[in-house]
């Protein structure tokens, strides 16, 4: 029994070693040193999802090395071909069953018998950007990740898909919902290396004529930014002080690089209630630094009914994932009907405020529930839960088009999300919000080539 535990925490700390090793390691290779990489491990390594994670693998090493020295000792006591027996009946078999059942489930979960007849007559082939914002005002928005030192291709594939705005989108991070302080940088007023990359990235869109706006976003590693939730006053402000030493930084990034549309908060709605006017302040202080277009960007549950600035704003900026059905796979008329109670809100919003109102982020999944819950992410094991449909993707898009984009209040959309990483093949098997290479792109560049 006691060799048994001895096993057990050797492999335990060896996996707590190998995982601090690497993570630390890649963390370092951005804009951090390998100390400041370690305290950064030692926080997510606290979080409630990356424990669960680590145990889940820790459970399978464990179990494999179990299985290594049960097949060690049949072969020192009972020789070779009980041990490929053996090894083949009670080890091979089992695992070959599980990964064909996976492999099968996830096939039929991820393949979709649909046809859809691409329309290359929408997309833009010339190269340059159409600018048809300059005629109707209306953001034709992309939010998007995976910038590079050579941008080129990413870039003109978002031309081609009529795309004339851009969300750049750098992450602030705190723990979780209870700490007290954003991450500041030890030099605020020194751009990073991660600073540099959304710079260099913000220059190549301006340099093939797409606007940018920037939009930086609070990231957890546990909880979600709008339920931050602190003791005190006194804890609030402090907090608060570390989110506006960031924002200050970002402003003055927006406004060296020209960017023309900044947002000053993403979904951070327990401190919209609590703290109005130390936003309002926060407004005043980027207005002084930044000269372009300011929103901020409210979810659209229990938050941006109670922005109390936004007179003091170019935007009402909303976080548009409205659940449109309660059912799958729906058709484009039930999806239609389920905007009809979102845009009568809207409109009557708009009027309040006398604002525009912009979708500063919508995005529905390529399954068949993308209408239901659009603001939940696709789980780890959706490909065997979830089924693909690009249909309800495509159809999602065609609705929200038609209801929304020549809406006199409307003034424009950043869809969620695109990734430059993503390849044409993965494409066809991906559940997730990702229009690139799906129907959705050319439902999307028919709608953005119009004015």
């Amino acid at each position: 029994m006691k060799t048994k535990i001895k096993h057990f925490i050797w492999v335990y700390v060896l996996l707590w070693a190998i995982t601090f090793m690497v993570i630390t390691l890649l963390i370092s290779r951005g804009d951090r040193n390998l100390l400041d990489s370690a305290n950064f491990f030692f926080e997510i390594a606290s979080s409630n999802r990356f424990l669960i994670s680590f145990h889940v693998v820790f459970t399978l090493c464990y179990l494999l090395f179990l299985a290594i020295r049960y097949f060690i000792k049949i072969y020192r006591s009972k020789g070779k071909k009980t041990l490929l027996r053996q090894f083949s009946l009670r080890f091979a078999l089992p695992i070959l069953l599980i990964l064909v059942g996976y492999k099968a489930l996830a096939y039929s979960n991820t393949n979709e018998w649909y046809s859809f007849d691409w329309d290359t007559t929408v997309m833009n082939d010339s190269g340059v950007v159409n600018n048809l914002y300059d005629i109707d005002k209306k953001h034709r928005g992309m939010s998007v990740f995976g910038w590079s030192e050579d941008n080129t291709e990413a870039v003109n594939s978002l031309v081609r898909a009529n795309v004339e705005w851009v969300a750049v989108i750098p992450f602030l991070y705190q723990k979780d919902e209870k700490t007290k302080l954003v991450d500041v940088p030890d030099n605020p007023n020194k751009y990073t290396r991660r600073d540099s990359s959304h710079i260099r990235a913000i220059n190549d869109l301006h340099k093939k004529g797409i606007r940018v706006q920037l939009k930086p976003h609070l990231w957890m590693s546990d909880g979600w930014r709008s339920n931050i939730t602190l003791d005190n006053t006194q804890e609030w402000d402090v907090w608060f002080e570390s989110y506006r030493e960031n924002m200050l930084r970002y402003a003055r990034i927006a406004q060296e690089t020209k960017t023309e549309l900044f947002c000053v908060g993403t979904e951070l709605a327990t401190s919209i209630k609590k703290q109005p006017k130390k936003w309002e302040s926060l407004i005043d202080e980027i207005r002084q630094i930044y000269t372009g277009e300011l929103t901020y960007a409210a979810n659209w549950y229990d938050e941006y009914e109670h922005v109390t600035f936004w007179n003091k704003l170019d935007h009402i900026g909303i976080q548009a994932y409205f659940p449109l059905t309660k059912m799958k796979n729906p058709d484009l008329a039930t999806i239609e009907k389920g905007w009809e109670k979102h845009l009568i809100a809207l409109e009557a919003f708009h009027k309040k405020y006398d604002k525009p109102i912009l979708f500063t982020e919508v995005g529905y999944r390529s399954d068949a529930e993308a209408t239901i819950k659009p603001w939940e992410w696709t789980e780890f094991l959706g490909p065997i839960t979830k089924k693909k449909s690009d249909q309800t993707q495509q159809l999602a898009y065609e609705a929200l088009f038609r209801q929304t984009w020549h809406q006199p209040w409307f003034s424009g959309v950043y869809i969620w999300q695109w990734d430059n990483r993503t390849m044409e093949e993965s494409a066809k098997a991906d559940l997730d919000f990702s229009p690139r290479f799906k129907p959705a792109e050319n439902v999307m560049a028919k709608w953005f080539g119009e004015n």
